[in-house]
């Protein structure tokens, strides 16, 4: 991994990433996700997962996070923290994991936060091989 954190960062990340899960809204599923990315300029900014009675129409808590990140002007990012309340953490979906990409590196780690706050971390190229990036498109 590129980036590296420290303990001050990764300990803020996963706070903030723990707290977001209590701003969820999950009336149907029950299952809490809650996400805070760092971005490369210091700002922690916090997503939730947000359901809806038509289920495709839900956001995930990652895709909340990038995309509050980036209306705000963000598009450089050290790391993001996800956190659940199942054990082990829970992985981003595949439709994250291609969101996410847009705006990252295959060596930008991940960290699952499991409901006793205990983590693994993955890049997004562990969870998201042989991805399809802005790289791939033509700049011509």
């Amino acid at each position: 991994m590129t980036t590296t954190l420290t303990a001050a960062e990764l300990e803020i990340l996963s706070t903030k990433a723990i707290a977001a899960k209590a701003t969820a809204y999950c009336p149907y599923s029950k299952f809490r996700v809650g996400a805070c990315l760092l971005t490369a300029q210091g700002e922690y900014i916090s997503g939730a997962n947000v359901e809806n009675a038509s289920y495709p129409v839900g956001t995930c808590a990652e895709r909340v996070a990038f995309g509050t990140a980036v209306v705000a002007g963000h598009r450089d990012f050290k790391a993001i923290a996800i956190a659940s309340d199942i054990k082990p953490g829970a992985t981003p979906c595949g439709m994250c994991r291609q969101f996410m990409r847009e705006f990252i590196t295959p060596s930008f780690p991940v960290y699952m936060y499991d409901v006793d706050g205990n983590y693994t971390v993955k890049t997004i190229g562990e969870l998201l091989p042989d991805s399809f990036g802005p790289d791939d498109l033509s700049k011509e």
